[in-house]
């Protein structure tokens, strides 16, 4: 398992993170900001924990993300 934590109170709404993982990036029609789909807000971030299988794209959609609000672990 791994854990996503987003940090969505920094996203400019690039939509970086859309473009390389879109089964798990959307962007918001209300504030044109991301959101992590799936995710529970804990605290300022949201957050999920998804399979090894999702590791590859939402570590590219980490590394484009020009903000770093997106961390793995």
């Amino acid at each position: 398992m791994m854990l996503i934590q987003f940090f969505r109170n920094k996203c400019i709404g690039c939509n970086y993170c859309v473009e390389v993982a879109p089964e798990r990036w959307q962007m918001s029609k209300r504030d044109g900001k991301c959101v992590l789909v799936g995710g529970k807000k804990k605290g300022n971030m949201y957050q999920i924990k998804v399979g090894e299988h999702e590791r590859y794209v939402n570590e590219q959609a980490a590394n484009v993300c020009p903000v770093n609000v997106i961390r793995l672990d």
